[in-house]
């Protein structure tokens, strides 16, 4: 095939000392000879196969196309063979990739095959599929039926191969709408209601504490009062700078019980790491809030974190009624089915009369018994080997 094809580039104008054949270079000296005319353009044309001119063959600077012959087995021949000419120092600004098929062949068959693998392979390294499990697609082969009816022409064979891809992605589709509805189902049974739960008790902590805060806190508005450690404070300053000692005095790691601030408990927590204490009030419910550096600044954190128990607790409210609307709308959209469930029946179904019309995976699939299941009774081979002897005689 190699001299042949030769045959025809030089009939078509190309000089014979203008193509090579990858295979004549036998040694590492040679190829690297062949390789460098290749780059120089001495050699216009280079042939092989994927496995002679696949990686190290760096012949890229003036290539100006591609031309694949042949499909070969796997996804990554495909990438090796592109990587010749889709490189780092082709001179080209653009380059041509061309790949032959020839109608009524296996060749449209192959690269069905080679899709196939490469859509398991990007399975696997995206984690975006479901599916669990694939077919073993280096021990598929075409059963004698198929072969026929491709070297037949057979447009049932085409339709096949066209509902095969189609079939395998509405399956595809299903199995990710089913692999969402058991994660819907999930937050139905569990997530949901456990959300729902949470932000219920911590609505009724935020109230119980409103409360609380509105029954302890002083009745003048300029009013303040705290007890740090037993000592009942009247003056913010005062509270503040007493507030940042004793946050130098809490260990790292530690959470102390610093006094009380309206009916709350106060506590100052420090982490495992240098950096700045926190202010925690506890009553129903927790607070916290990050100190700061200035005396009068942490006393206002104190009062803003009780000020905004209101804020709160309409943020509360809004992401519990967003929580019971999602558990609605999931209920909902579990009672719907697959939308192209009968496209995939009908599908399968014309499918399955293929394969049975094509006889695929059938008992006796010998080429042999096919070709004379298709032969008519007064052409079989036997009667016409009778003609021919009795023609002979």
């Amino acid at each position: 095939m190699y001299h042949d094809l030769r045959r025809k580039l030089v009939r078509g104008g190309i000089p014979a000392s203008e193509i090579a054949f990858i295979h004549d270079a036998k040694t590492e000296v040679q190829k690297d000879e062949l390789f460098a005319k290749v780059r120089r353009g001495a050699i216009r044309i280079l042939i092989g196969s994927t496995a002679r001119m696949g990686a190290g063959t760096n012949v890229q600077a003036k290539l100006k196309a591609l031309h694949h012959l042949d499909c070969p087995w796997r996804p990554s021949d495909l990438q090796q063979r592109d990587g010749r000419i889709l490189r780092q120092g082709n001179g080209n600004r653009e380059v041509e990739i061309i790949r032959y098929i020839t109608q009524d062949t296996f060749d449209a068959y192959s690269y069905q095959l080679v899709e196939n693998k490469q859509k398991f392979i990007s399975q696997i390294f995206t984690s975006k599929s479901p599916v669990r499990g694939a077919e073993d697609l280096d021990e598929t082969a075409l059963s004698y039926a198929e072969v026929k009816a491709l070297a037949a022409g057979n447009p049932r064979i085409r339709e096949k191969m066209d509902l095969d891809v189609q079939v395998a992605r509405l399956r595809l589709l299903k199995s990710n709408w089913q692999s969402e509805r058991y994660h819907l189902e999930d937050r139905i049974r569990v997530d949901l209601p456990r959300e729902i739960g949470r932000l219920e008790y911590r609505a009724r902590q935020i109230q119980e504490d409103i409360q609380r805060y509105a029954s302890h806190r002083p009745s003048r508005e300029d009013g303040f009062l705290i007890t740090l450690m037993d000592q009942t404070l009247d003056k913010r300053p005062e509270a503040g700078a007493r507030l940042l000692k004793l946050a130098e005095m809490t260990p790292l790691g530690e959470n102390m019980k610093a006094g009380s601030f309206y009916g709350f408990e106060l506590r100052i927590k420090r982490g495992d790491m240098l950096g700045a204490a926190t202010l925690q009030i506890s009553g129903a419910g927790t607070y916290a809030v990050d100190m700061g550096e200035s005396a009068l600044g942490n006393i206002q954190r104190l009062e803003n974190l009780l000020g905004g128990l209101e804020a709160a607790l309409k943020e509360n409210v809004s992401l519990l009624e967003n929580a019971r609307a999602q558990l609605e709308g999931a209920k909902a959209e579990l009672e719907k089915g697959w939308p192209q469930e009968a496209e995939l029946q009908e599908k399968s179904a014309r499918l399955a009369e293929l394969n049975i019309e094509l006889d695929v995976g059938g008992k006796d699939t010998s080429a042999v018994a096919l070709a004379e299941a298709d032969v008519p009774e007064k052409e079989t081979p036997a009667k016409c080997q009778a003609e021919i002897s009795g023609q002979q005689r």
